[in-house]
């Protein structure tokens, strides 16, 4: 449970503060600009966006829990891989468009608020939301396959309330935070939770005789660091350890 609940933490802390950010950058620009009777429309496109997410993270999972056998190891694999896809992308698009991200979110909400659309101004705060929300669901929904369902889900509850708290006192100019040196090393740790879940993905296709088992045993590292281990078992759901594969 221990080791789920980690992926989980980091997962959802590292999107949710991304989140979070976005979601202040749209809230004080919307105040700068006089435009403060607006925030919560804003808010309504936070909520939804939330909403769906959670609905898309528990519809991956009810799918998944409802199917067997050969069935079950190509859905979760699927699932899997697609995480890896969008996280890997999604990580090096924010490496080159950060830098960008804010004046683009201010010029969108700006255009949007002062022509007096409400569904404008609604769609940019779901989409910037919404985005976040699809690339954790889907890591939810691969790491739970991969781990522990009841894990997860407190790792993903924890790690969002830790990700909210910080991000209200960063919007609140109580904490300040090196959001570069944040990004960069959450951003190797997550390339490391990928590439586990690339290798439980190619085991799953491996079980459901998609892909041929090449080598029998490449190492077998048990005796120094054993997978069954607490270190094991942590490094196992956060990077896809195998002493043995």
């Amino acid at each position: 449970m221990y080791e789920a609940l980690a992926a989980a933490t980091l997962i959802t802390f590292r999107e949710g503060l991304e989140a979070a950010l976005i979601v202040g950058i749209v809230i004080g620009y919307l105040v700068k600009i006089g435009q403060g009777r607006r925030v919560r429309t804003a808010w309504a496109g936070v909520g939804t966006a939330v909403a769906l997410s959670a609905l898309l993270a528990f519809g991956i999972s009810a799918v998944g829990a409802e199917l067997q056998g050969r069935a079950e190891q190509i859905f979760e694999g699927v699932t899997m891989f697609l995480a890896v896809g969008v996280l890997t992308w999604m990580i090096f698009w924010m490496r080159f468009q950060a830098r960008f991200l804010k004046v683009s979110l201010e010029k969108e909400v700006q255009t949007a608020a002062t022509s007096g659309q409400t569904l404008a101004l609604f769609g940019v705060a779901f989409v910037a939301v919404f985005r976040e929300g699809v690339e954790t669901a889907l890591f939810l929904s691969a790491s739970a396959f991969a781990a522990d369902g009841a894990g997860t889900l407190i790792g993903a509850l924890l790690g969002l309330a830790i990700a909210v708290a910080l991000g209200w006192l960063i919007y609140a100019s109580t904490v300040r935070l090196n959001v570069r040196l944040f990004f960069n090393v959450t951003s190797v740790l997550l390339l490391f939770f990928a590439a586990g879940l690339l290798a439980h993905g190619v085991h799953e296709f491996q079980e459901a005789s998609l892909l041929p088992m090449t080598i029998e045993q490449v190492w077998n590292l048990n005796h120094i660091l054993d997978e069954k281990s607490t270190l094991g078992e942590i490094l196992k759901a956060l990077f896809g350890y195998n002493g043995n594969p």
